[in-house]
């Protein structure tokens, strides 16, 4: 008899990897898909972080790490805290996990109880939502758009607050939107946080090498707030090393000794090897975080020209991240050869099957009327992946 527990049940598949999924199968039928469906940075992982994965083979790091990793790696982090965002975590507040996935739901679990509320910026991570569903709690979702930047308000953020407000989710630089937060934008939300004092913070920060305009703010840095904010981050986006699977946070002792405890029971430390590669990547003295930011800026000029070109779309240029975020309100309601579009999920598949090109409905982030599209890919992919949606958009009618 199967039976699958509600909790399970109420989770969704997460549309971003089911586009890539689908674009895959395309690929294995012989179809020339593009796929820019996938937040993964198309970079090798740099040489001098592999050396030190083979090294530590070499070095026999072959059996159970510490629960919360490392100690070397764990005051490494504690340093580039201090030195990168101008925080102070001890190493005892940093716990290292498989992934900033894996550090957010542990977050999640440690603090939400059944009915707490979690309030969510829309857009926001395709994620989060099932993330807040897991852990029994109860999203409130804050809309914006893309002629705010995709941004909140303050006024926006105090009206979503409440005395049962457990915990708000922040994400800058943001992934689906690319936008960056300033100093002075966060000065004012965090002005209104400060009459919620029950409320815990979740600052996702993996995109803050990938950055544009400005320098990255760590909302941590906030010294009213800093007691109750959890910093998130991991070396996947900045260092080329999605498949390694380690994410990292500081947070309150408190909260770091529950994430801890939880993950003692789940997972245990993460992979050593992995581990002693996150070390390297973390102190390395390279160029290379800075080399793929480059090429991330020029294909996010490259991809906005051209899809400023295609009429109907409506584009902003964003600051950080390797996405862009067009909204698609113009193309709601038109067809082709029968088939009408009437939300995102439609011109996604719609852009699939006509332009062989894979990217994600904005659904899956909360917005209903948007596409997100990754650009992290090579500029001649870019190119022609912008052609065929262009050609494919130009048939509906």
């Amino acid at each position: 008899m199967e039976h699958i527990s509600k909790r399970v049940q109420a989770l969704s598949v997460s549309q971003t990897l089911a586009m890539t999924a689908k674009s895959q199968e395309l690929k294995e039928q012989g179809i020339d898909v593009i796929s820019l469906s996938i937040g993964e940075p198309d970079f090798n992982t740099p040489d001098d972080i592999k050396e030190a994965a083979k090294k530590a083979i070499d070095d026999n790091y072959s059996f159970y790490p510490p629960v919360p990793g490392y100690a070397d790696l764990r005051k490494a982090i504690s340093r580039k805290f201090l030195e990168e965002n101008g925080l102070n975590y001890t190493p005892e507040q940093i716990i290292v996990s498989a992934g900033g996935k894996h550090s957010l739901i542990n977050i999640m679990i440690s603090v939400v109880d059944p009915g707490d509320e979690v309030i969510l910026l829309a857009p926001y991570w395709v994620s989060y939502l099932d993330h807040i569903t897991f852990a029994e709690g109860k999203p409130v979702i804050i809309q914006t758009s893309i002629d705010s930047d995709f941004k909140v308000t303050p006024a926006q953020l105090e009206a979503a607050l409440t005395p049962r407000t457990r915990v708000l989710i922040f994400n800058s630089p943001s992934n689906p939107t690319g936008m960056v937060y300033t100093h002075e934008e966060m000065a004012e939300l965090v002005k209104v946080l400060e009459k919620f004092p029950q409320v815990i913070i979740i600052s996702d920060e993996i995109y803050e090498h990938i950055i544009f305009t400005g320098k990255h703010v760590s909302l941590a840095s906030f010294a009213s707030i800093t007691d109750r904010v959890v910093t998130v981050n991991g070396v996947s986006k900045g260092y080329a090393m999605t498949g390694w699977r380690i994410g990292y946070i500081g947070a309150p002792l408190w909260l770091a000794k529950a994430c801890n405890k939880l993950q003692g029971q789940f997972t245990s430390g993460v992979c050593s090897i992995a581990q002693r590669a996150a070390l390297a990547a973390i102190t390395s003295k390279s160029d290379s975080k800075e080399r793929m930011r480059e090429a991330f800026l020029r294909r996010r000029d490259l991809i906005c020209r051209l899809l400023g070109e295609i009429p109907g779309l409506k584009v902003r240029v964003p600051q950080g991240a390797f996405y862009v975020m067009p909204d698609i309100t113009s193309f709601i309601g038109r067809s082709h050869n029968g088939q009408v579009i009437k939300n995102a999920d439609d011109l996604a598949l719609y852009i699939l099957a006509e332009a062989r090109v894979a990217l994600v409905s904005g659904s899956a982030f909360g917005s209903d009327n948007c596409i997100r599209i990754s650009y992290a890919t090579s500029d001649e992919r870019i190119i022609e992946a912008v052609r065929r949606i262009k050609e494919a958009l130009a048939k509906l009618n």
